[in-house]
This record gives C-alpha cells, sequence and structure tokens, in this order.
C-alpha cells in the first residue's frame, strides 16, 4: 500500500479536524490490532470507518465476510479502488450512527463483530447504540477509542471515571483494554493517547423489557446529579419520598451515600425495589 501522504495527495484528500480523522499509521500497532481481533467461522466482521484502508487490508484475510462501513466519499473512493472488485467484501458508504445493521447478521448462531478505528466524538454514541439496540446479535465489539474512555469503561464504584457509560458497558458485556496506542501513532497526531479495546457481548441480561429501562432511568438520575446523596438524585424519577426511602431500606443501602459509589449488581437490586 503506497504511504498515507501519498495516498490523500492523490485523491487530493486533506483529514479534517471537525470530523475528528485521525489515521493509524503505525504498523506495527496495526500488526498488533489484526492479532487480537478475533471473528469465529460463520461470523461476519464489521469495520466502521474503514478510512483509507489500512486495517481493511489486515482484516479481509481473516476469511470471514467483511463489511466495511464509510461516510467520507474521497476515503470511499480509496476503499472502492483497492478492494472494489474484491470477494467477500461489501464496501458501504454510510453514517454508522444511522445505518441498520440487522441485514448485515449472518443466520444464528453466527454473529456480527465490530471493528473500528472512529473518530472520537463518535465513542459514546456508538456503544450506547451498539449495545442497547442489537445485544443478541453482536459478539464482540474492537474499537479505537480516547484512552480516558477505555478507563471509564472498565471503571470501578467510586472512581472519576465511574459513570453511565460504564453501567451501560458493563450491563451488556465484559470490556477490557487490549493495547495502548500513543498519539504518535496517528496521522494527523491527535492530542490525547487512544487504546484499543475489546467488549464481549454477554449472552444473556438480567433485566428485560420495562424493567431494564427503569435501570437506565435509575443511572441517568444519579449520574446526571453525581455529587448528590442517593436519595436527593433519586427525586427527579418522580417517586413519593417514602418509597424511595422503603426501597432503599430494603437494599440495605444508606440514603445518604452518593450513587457513583454503588456497583451494577446493587444498582440493577434498588431499580428493582423501587418497581
Amino acid at each position: 500500500m503506497k504511504s498515507i501522504s501519498a495516498l490523500f495527495e492523490e485523491f487530493s484528500f486533506r483529514p479534517r479536524k471537525s470530523q475528528g480523522q485521525n489515521f493509524l499509521a503505525d504498523g506495527a500497532i496495526l500488526d498488533q490490532i489484526d492479532r487480537v481481533v478475533q471473528c469465529p467461522q460463520g461470523d461476519v466482521l464489521l469495520e466502521v470507518g474503514g478510512g483509507y484502508g489500512a486495517l481493511t487490508d489486515r482484516l479481509s484475510k481473516k476469511n470471514a465476510p467483511l463489511v466495511v462501513v464509510e461516510p467520507d466519499h474521497k476515503l470511499f473512493a480509496m476503499l472502492e479502488r483497492k478492494f472494489g472488485k474484491a470477494a467477500g467484501i461489501n464496501l458501504v458508504k454510510a453514517d454508522i450512527l444511522k445505518l441498520d445493521l440487522a441485514p448485515f447478521v449472518p443466520p444464528p448462531p453466527a454473529r456480527l463483530t465490530i471493528a473500528g478505528n472512529i473518530p472520537y466524538y463518535l465513542t459514546t454514541p456508538l456503544i450506547t447504540r451498539l449495545l442497547t439496540q442489537y445485544p443478541g446479535i453482536l459478539r464482540q465489539i474492537y474499537l479505537m477509542v480516547q484512552k480516558e474512555v477505555a478507563e471509564r469503561l472498565a471503571a470501578e464504584p467510586g472512581t472519576k471515571a465511574y459513570g453511565a457509560l460504564t453501567l451501560c458497558a458493563q450491563y451488556y458485556s465484559r470490556p477490557q483494554k487490549l493495547l495502548d496506542v500513543p498519539a504518535r501513532c496517528f496521522r494527523p497526531r491527535p492530542k490525547v493517547d487512544s487504546a484499543f479495546i475489546e467488549l464481549e457481548l454477554k449472552d444473556s441480561f438480567p433485566l428485560e423489557g420495562s424493567s431494564e429501562k427503569r435501570f437506565f432511568s435509575l443511572v441517568r438520575a444519579i449520574f446526571q446529579s453525581r455529587r448528590k446523596m442517593l436519595s436527593n438524585s433519586l427525586k427527579s424519577l418522580g417517586r413519593p419520598p417514602e418509597k424511595v426511602l422503603e426501597a432503599l431500606g430494603k437494599t440495605g443501602i444508606d440514603p445518604q451515600v452518593r450513587g457513583e459509589q454503588l456497583g451494577l449488581e446493587k444498582l440493577m437490586e434498588l431499580a428493582q425495589a423501587l418497581e
């Protein structure tokens, strides 16, 4: 493959800071990512943000059908030239936050595996969308994220990094950081370091339907006012104060504790007691 500078010059492409376009250009890191991304036989691999095709080139050799989603027309043209006629690769010009993934999901028991190097501004909405809209059909999600976000995904209760995204990720999946990726590995160079993470989707979830919705309403209420005592932050749920105190008593939670100090299991227990 041509150097990233030569390729961009040929297509008159200039990375746009407003679009968060920072491209991984370190071959050694790309090789490490290639080694850690697993896609079982029968699964479909979907790359988010094909960019100039460096990761695409490696993913295409994994002996799995590959779907590559890229919204930028010049980057898409680069992908078309290299992979447009390749067997087993489906190039899709679309916004991943608007694209329905269901048509790309293989018949059960096979699933969809997601991988990609995405703009930082997409991280929270994309992870939230994938986890909440496609449970049961995704196997794993591999993404390049800001190092700070990687810490949030695996954070412990009571820490600064712990928040609503932590609980969403840990409810639906088992998150872990796979690689640290310094800013120098990207072109153009971002101001922060990154990490490559894995979210291994769980096969089943403890809550269903309205119970699950109420749990995430509880999470939102807590972290919209994370410094407040739990008895105060729960007022936004619209429950009578005596019912809130009754639920806290049932679960053995001190009303004066802050919600950010409670783990996933305890918060689910509280959500069910509030019902």
